[in-house]
C-alpha cells in the first residue's frame, strides 16, 4: 500500500503556499510503497519454505496437539502468509499427511540405528523395542498422528512410500529373528502372526504410556522402578519379540 500525504486545499493563514512534504519525492514514494499493508503477513523469503512449514506444524503438534494444528496456525507459527500452507499442501489433510511421512522417515532412521547398535538377535530386538517406545515418548504428537489413518491420505505418494518402507523393514527384522526371509507383499499365516505379536507388544506399551495408563502400575512397583525397567521386564516375559517399525 502506498501511503501518500494528503495536502489541504485551504490556503494557509500566512498566505503562503504550504511547504512541499519531503515524502513527496519519487525516492520517498518508492520507500513508502515498500511498506507492508497494515494487518498483512510479512513476506517470508526462505530457501526451504516447505520444510519451514513442516517444522512449524511439528512444533504446533507437539505443543498444542492435533486439535490445534490448522493451516492458519502453521502459517502464523512460520510467520508467512495464510495462503502459503495451502499453496504447498493443498489442504489440512495434505499437510498432516506430509507431516506423518516425515515422522515415519525419522522413526525408521531411529529403528535402523538401534538395530545397527545391537549385537546378538536378542540384543537387537531389545534395542529396537526400547528405541520404539522411546520415540513415542519423545514425540507423542507425531507418533499418535502416524497411526491416525482417519486423518491421513494414505494414498499420498510420500506417505505411502514412508509407511511401506516401515513395513518392509518390519518384515526384514521379524524374518531375521526367525532365521527366515520374509517378503513384505506375501506372508504366511505364521509370519503374519509373528509380525502382529511383535507390533502389538511395543505399540500397545507405547499407547498405554502416552495415555497415562501405566502410572497406576508404576506406583505399585518398588521405588525407583521406571518405565524402562518395566519395558525390559515385559520384553523378557514375552521372549523379546522383534519390535516393528510400522
Amino acid at each position: 500500500m502506498i501511503y501518500t500525504t494528503v495536502m489541504s486545499k485551504r490556503p494557509s493563514s500566512t498566505g503562503k503556499k504550504p511547504a512541499r512534504s519531503r515524502a513527496a519525492g519519487p525516492a520517498a514514494a518508492k520507500r513508502v510503497a515498500s511498506r507492508p499493508k497494515p494487518g498483512s503477513a510479512v513476506p517470508y523469503h526462505h530457501g526451504d519454505l516447505r520444510g519451514a512449514l513442516l517444522k512449524a506444524a511439528d512444533e504446533i503438534l507437539e505443543r498444542d496437539g492435533l486439535p490445534g494444528l490448522t493451516l492458519r496456525a502453521v502459517a502464523r507459527e512460520a510467520g508467512v502468509s495464510h495462503a502459503a500452507p495451502k499453496h504447498h499442501f493443498g489442504d489440512l489433510t495434505g499437510l498432516v499427511s506430509e507431516l506423518a511421512a516425515t515422522g515415519f522417515r525419522q522413526f525408521n532412521a531411529e529403528m535402523q540405528a538401534a538395530d545397527a547398535a545391537g549385537g546378538t538377535p536378542g540384543e537387537k530386538a531389545r534395542a529396537r523395542a526400547m528405541s520404539y517406545v522411546g520415540y513415542a515418548q519423545a514425540h507423542p504428537g507425531m507418533y499418535t498422528l502416524m497411526f491416525r489413518t482417519e486423518r491421513l491420505d494414505m494414498a499420498r505418494p510420500s506417505l505411502k512410500e514412508a509407511a511401506n518402507a516401515s513395513f518392509s523393514e518390519l518384515a526384514r527384522a521379524v524374518g531375521a529373528s526367525r532365521q527366515d526371509s520374509i517378503a513384505g507383499e506375501t506372508l504366511t499365516l505364521e509370519q503374519a502372526a509373528d509380525i502382529v505379536r511383535s507390533w502389538s507388544l511395543v505399540h500397545g506399551f507405547a499407547m498405554l504410556l502416552l495415555d497415562d495408563r501405566l502410572s497406576n502400575v508404576l506406583r505399585r512397583l518398588p521405588p525407583g522402578t521406571d518405565v524402562d525397567a518395566l519395558l525390559r521386564a515385559t520384553l523378557r516375559r514375552a521372549g523379546a519379540p522383534m519390535p516393528p517399525q510400522c
